[in-house]
């Protein structure tokens, strides 16, 4: 276990003079972008919104949760395994996972070491990409993608007694699950959802009614976008309970999107959470590099396409949590601030703004 010190957030004179032409108060009900004005910059001139939550290893893709009134983080341990970088994210070769936990936001950081190693899993091939975690009945849940021995990805589950591991892998992944990106939502009766998948690298083009097609390419642009998958599941929270159905994100009109509209479809990603009686159903769009977000009234959906969360940070990929602690809600997300490189990413923290209608002020991880 490796405490260490998180890297406080500062306020610079140029930030303030270009940062508050457009902040706006939590609660305000106009729409639009909210520039804070808690940008820093790193000893490259460059300025940022808020720092790395740690710096001794590279982490992306953060699931965070409060549990026990302590902050977890379950990210992705990015290593530079010397993979050429393809479409496919092959360079995306991760081998274990590390839990990183803080009391509040802004205050230390522990690393708890490594939670789940590939190599402890016995069904796994390669590429143990971004989980989450749940808890349960004096049970932690750590869900991740890995692809099989056929280099297919599924998506499998490990226990363990404590929020940071060590966690032990089930035997096989968990039946008629596969992409990539889960995420599990417990609603206010107790019911837990998944939501997953993710294109191109993440093979969810290959997935039609449920079943696996290898020769199957990506849309065209024409061609109506892939949409993100859920299920429920079951008490053992080891399985689906019922159907793997698709989740229909429509527009303003309720017109569903097509690849083309590659700065709002789908891509990966999928986080859900709850905000005055609302499902908030947020992800990425890959390629366009936007956080967006749709709201719905079931956790089943449809969920109506409302914004970008957060505009594209430095680095391809973009990927976050959304959680409330004490009051206040905060945004974890990853940039290549500390190297620059797409593959060794490194997880962040802001504040979360809503408006009084309910939409999510637009966040800028740097000016």
């Amino acid at each position: 276990m490796r405490v260490l010190k998180f890297s406080p957030v500062f306020i610079l004179p140029a930030a303030l003079a270009f940062g508050c032409y457009s902040c706006q108060p939590a609660g305000s009900s106009k729409s639009g972008d909210s520039t804070h004005t808690t940008i820093s910059a790193d000893s490259t001139g460059k300025e940022y919104l808020s720092q790395p939550l740690v710096s001794h290893i590279y982490t992306a893709d953060p699931s965070a949760h409060v549990f026990n009134g302590r902050i977890y983080i379950y990210p992705s341990h990015d290593t530079a395994t010397g993979i050429p970088e393809d479409d496919l994210g092959s360079h995306f070769d991760m081998k274990d996972f590390h839990v990183l936990s803080m009391d509040a936001v802004g205050g230390p950081v522990t690393d708890h070491g490594v939670a789940l190693s590939i190599k402890d899993i016995p069904w796994a091939g390669r590429q143990l990409w971004a989980p989450d975690a749940a808890y349960v009945n004096g049970t932690y849940y750590l869900y991740f993608p890995v692809k099989d021995k056929k280099d297919v990805f599924h998506i499998g589950v490990a226990t363990s007694t404590k929020p940071e591991g060590p966690f032990t892998a089930e035997k096989e992944p968990i039946p008629r699950s596969y992409s990539i990106d889960p995420c599990v939502f417990r609603d206010d009766d107790g019911k837990f959802y998944m939501y997953f998948g993710g294109i191109w690298g993440g093979q969810l083009q290959r997935w039609n009614s449920n079943q696996y097609d290898s020769a199957k390419g990506n849309r065209t642009p024409e061609e109506l976008a892939i949409l993100p998958r859920m299920a429920m599941l079951d008490k053992d929270m080891k399985h689906f309970d019922g159907p793997v159905d698709e989740v229909k994100i429509v527009d303003e009109k309720g017109q569903p999107f097509h690849e083309k509209d590659n700065d709002k479809r789908f891509f990966e990603a999928s986080w859900m959470h709850k905000y005055k009686g609302k499902y908030y159903f947020s992800y990425s769009t890959g390629d366009t590099h936007n956080l967006c977000y749709a709201i719905g009234d079931s956790p089943r959906g449809p969920f109506t396409y409302k914004g970008i969360i957060l505009k594209p940070v430095e680095g391809w990929t973009s990927h976050h949590s959304i959680i409330e602690k004490d009051g206040k809600w905060y945004l974890f997300y990853h940039d290549v601030q500390l190297s620059g490189k797409t593959y060794l990413r490194n997880v962040k923290v802001t504040e979360l703004h809503y408006n009084e209608d309910g939409s999510i002020q637009t966040i800028n991880p740097s000016l």
